[in-house]
């Protein structure tokens, strides 16, 4: 791995106020999303590394402002930031540029990588749906969320990967990356069904929910009665959820072969991450779920070897 201040040089990145605002954010993404930061420093080339922690960085604090709270409230918070970061993709470097750390660094990201520029815009024009989230009535409401705000979200990043506009492969790689956070998104609305049934909302539509003879009211007052129930309810979640990362598995092929092993490690993570839900079963009424450690470490160490197979120079 590329010592953090190689990497910033790598990406062209001297201004010394600039490093101090990527800094932040690497310090931020690290710790709440470990698992990713690291398969990013591990996997990517040294390049990507400030772009990559920069569009986490922001995902994450649009997240953060939204999703909690009166629906009133969030929409009212998505305005303001909404105001604020395209303000800071439109201002010129120098006195007028934006003070905010993680501002600063996603508009340099914008400057630098301008395709970037166009998914912040999509992911923005997209965000009021999480704003106004309450849950789903139907399976078609759960779709409709991942095409307007989860794959906006996952293509702040994956933008910086997609193959070039000549290569023809635009609505491909789309379609491998909307599979991906389909079953991303799934595996993390059941992951999280203790946390979000305390705040009245979860994502698995009410629809599904009447079929097992369930209700938020159950999850939330976590009723022992209704663990049996929900633990069908998860595996049949978990079944959509698995069919939708099958059907990405050919998407590291559609891209260069230097961040294949990243897009590799991300998929085999949330596999494993699927693995672990679907482990809880009922039980995720109580409690979550997260990936083992071990595992997701023998998954990071695998493409780590495959990575350095693609830098090594051939001889």
């Amino acid at each position: 791995m590329p010592r953090w201040p190689a990497a910033l040089t790598e990406a062209g990145i001297t201004d010394p106020t600039l490093r101090r605002a990527y800094d932040a954010q690497r310090d931020l993404v690290r710790k709440y999303a470990l698992h990713q930061y690291l398969a990013a420093r591990l996997l990517l080339p040294a390049k990507l590394h400030a772009s990559v922690v920069a569009m986490v960085a922001f995902m994450h604090e649009t997240d953060e402002r939204i999703d909690a709270g009166e629906v009133g409230a969030r929409k009212e918070a998505l305005s303001s930031w909404d105001r604020e970061v395209r303000g800071a993709l439109e201002a010129s470097p120098g006195p007028g540029a934006p003070s905010s750390a993680l501002l600063l660094a996603l508009a340099d990201t914008s400057r630098r990588c301008p395709q970037t520029a166009v998914r912040v815009h999509d992911f923005l024009d997209g965000a009021p749906v999480e704003a106004e989230w309450t849950g789903f009535d139907s399976e078609a409401d759960y779709q409709a969320y991942i095409d307007r705000y989860s794959l906006p979200a996952l293509m702040l990043t994956a933008s910086l990967m997609a193959p070039a506009p000549e290569a023809g492969l635009d609505e491909s790689f789309l379609r491998g990356c909307r599979a991906l956070i389909e079953g991303w998104q799934r595996t993390d609305f059941l992951a999280d069904l203790a946390e979000d049934a305390e705040q009245g909302r979860i994502g698995i539509a009410r629809e599904e929910l009447d079929r097992y003879g369930l209700t938020v009211g159950d999850l939330r007052n976590k009723s022992q009665a209704c663990v049996p129930a929900l633990g069908r309810l998860v595996a049949a979640q978990a079944d959509l959820a698995e069919t939708a990362l099958t059907a990405c598995r050919g998407l590291p092929d559609l891209v260069d072969a230097p961040y294949r092993p990243f897009l590799r490690a991300l998929m085999s993570l949330q596999v494993l991450h699927l693995q672990a839900v679907r482990r809880k079963g009922g039980s995720l009424l109580h409690d979550g779920a997260r990936p083992s450690v071990p595992a997701a470490l023998r998954v990071l160490g695998r493409q780590y070897r495959a990575a350095r197979s693609v830098r090594r120079p051939s001889r």
